[in-house]
């Protein structure tokens, strides 16, 4: 199926390659960099978790339902993150882009766009999609913030919809952007890594 096959994306300097098993100790450092599995609203796994998170995400995308990525240092190879498609519907032409997460020391930096550039433009440019959504916690603002200003739209709140690590019951706030929009929102991701720093 197109939207699970091996695909490796890359642009100024950052390379999102299938994640795999030899991702593991690569992904506890980046984790381990900000100690993200203390933040209450996010998916980085603990680092005894590492593994078993690796493992979920390659029996999702053999079921064709995610397509998880390491996100590296082109040059180095070092990781610097996670990110994924999920959600996959391909009967609409539909993904949603999530689990994603940065090491501390790669936020507020050039890569979070670069990604969202890269993924944005493989689903609507090479698979075709009519949507891409993304769904984040209604307690994770900066998330919010950051889909916001990609120019997706806000489409709503599902009450009481997933449970989080802590074993409270979040609202998950849903966002979507269809393929009109586009070429719109690429010319403003474009513009905000082409502008001076």
């Amino acid at each position: 199926m197109a939207f699970v096959e091996t695909i490796t994306l890359s642009a100024r300097g950052v390379e999102l390659v299938p994640l795999a098993l030899a991702h593991e100790a690569g992904l506890r450092t980046a984790a381990a960099d900000g100690e993200l599995w203390n933040i209450r609203v996010t998916s980085v796994p603990e680092p005894e978790q590492t593994r078993s998170y690796i493992e979920s995400a390659l029996a999702m995308r053999e079921a064709g339902n995610r397509f998880a990525f390491a996100v590296t240092d082109q040059a180095s190879g070092q990781v610097l993150g996670c990110t994924s498609y999920h959600d996959i519907v391909p009967a609409v032409k539909r993904v949603e882009i999530g689990w994603t997460w940065y090491a501390k020391s790669s936020q507020r930096s050039h890569v979070n766009t670069t990604c969202k550039l890269l993924l944005l433009t493989h689903a609507f440019e090479t698979l075709d999609c009519h949507v891409v959504g993304w769904r984040t916690d209604n307690f994770n603002f900066a998330s919010q913030a950051a889909i916001e200003r990609l120019g997706a739209k806000k489409d709503g709140v599902l009450r009481g919809h997933a449970l989080r690590r802590d074993g409270t019951i979040r609202d998950t706030v849903m966002y979507s952007l269809r393929s009109g929009e586009w070429p719109e929102v690429k010319a403003q991701l474009l513009y905000l890594l082409n502008r001076p720093r």
